[in-house]
């Protein structure tokens, strides 16, 4: 396999990309939680965003991979040899798995880097789908988007070492606006997708959202390592159960474009996050999600939060006012700032 993936990539790079997310009800695609939970059929949304992250292979010397990224430092090992504890070990581990040779692997994302908006599944999505390409291109089979996302996930689950979901590589792989069940039965497929939004409201419901990157990196294994601590150890599990509640809520609402409901329902899945763990919100996330309050939005940090991103959803007229004041609280850090909220219709997708 690996001299297949090498010598087509002589005749050209390959490139795939995937979208970012926003999300709600996250921590509920972790297996640790939807299971014990399956009596409240959990389920998690998300919003797919045109901030996509790409993934271009080409050819390199005989014996190394080389992995370069925005944000993080280049790196470049004997093939199969690469510490997956690495900054980038997780795109070394997906070269591991296609046993690639001699392919320098090229990470390029819209996003910022660690974010909290699921660019490191997006990156390992296209990473997947662009080796996969290199493979069918030589005779082998296409890949699909559910095998995009299980490999991916797998991958990941295999060198994080702390539990992993698949919200964030179900956003990249699929895109869009949906609900993501997590079905607890033998022989039941391990997720089911329900739109939530057909994409010829997009456009619209893109004039109620607002998303803001804080300036700083997230955190997000400290946080998730927490409330998978307290969940095991009985802890404030009755507060979980009501974070699904209001993630189904929000979901009938927005689905409904009940947009005062969707806010609400936020707000209050926020409020039990904060008592869990106050350190989801950062120094400028925390004036973020008062000032959504105040101007009657609703407002929840992306990922496991600790840093990264918030988004607000809210009437147009209020999204308007709240942008004003989110600009204005942006400033105190030098790299924050508002990021493009246009909603992505496509999901995965190599590039010709």
């Amino acid at each position: 396999m690996e001299t297949k993936i090498r010598e087509m990539l002589k005749s050209g790079p390959i490139t795939a990309s995937a979208p970012c997310r926003v999300d709600m009800g996250g921590t509920l695609d972790l297996s640790t939680f939807y299971i014990p939970l399956r009596s409240l059929k959990p389920c998690t949304f998300n919003m797919a965003l045109s901030l996509r992250t790409t993934a271009s292979i080409e050819a390199w010397e005989r014996g190394r991979v080389r992995v370069a990224s925005k944000g993080f430092k280049s790196a470049e090992f004997p093939s199969g040899q690469a510490p997956f504890n690495h900054p980038l070990g997780f795109m070394f581990a997906v070269a591991n798995y296609f046993n690639a040779d001699g392919i320098s692997i090229t990470i390029e994302s819209s996003s910022p880097p660690r974010s909290a908006l699921g660019g490191s599944s997006a990156a390992a999505v296209a990473l997947v789908a662009a080796l996969q390409e290199a493979v069918s291109r030589s005779g082998g089979k296409p890949m699909t988007r559910r095998k995009a996302v299980l490999l991916a996930h797998a991958l990941e689950s295999s060198v994080a070492g702390v539990p992993c979901g698949l919200q964030d590589h179900l956003a990249a792989a699929y895109g869009g606006v949906n609900a993501w069940y997590w079905p607890v039965s033998t022989g039941s497929p391990i997720f089911r997708r329900v739109p939530v939004i057909k994409s010829a409201r997009f456009n619209d419901l893109a004039r109620h959202i607002l998303v803001a990157y804080c300036g700083e990196p997230h955190t997000s294994a400290d946080i998730n390592g927490e409330w998978v601590r307290q969940f095991i150890a009985g802890e404030k599990r009755e507060r979980w159960a009501r974070v699904a509640e209001f993630t189904h809520t929000f979901i009938g609402a927005l689905a409904t474009m009940d947009i005062g409901t969707a806010a609400a329902s936020m707000n209050r899945e926020m409020e039990l996050r904060l008592a869990m763990t106050p350190g989801v919100l950062d120094k400028i996330g925390g004036p973020l999600v008062k000032a959504a309050m105040k101007t009657g939005c609703g407002a929840r940090f992306t990922g496991a939060g600790g840093g990264g991103c918030v988004w607000a959803l809210g009437r147009a007229e209020d999204i308007d006012s709240l942008r004003q004041m989110w600009e204005t609280i942006l400033l105190a850090r030098a790299d924050a700032r508002l990021l493009n909220a246009t909603i992505d219709r496509k999901g995965l997708k190599i590039h010709p």
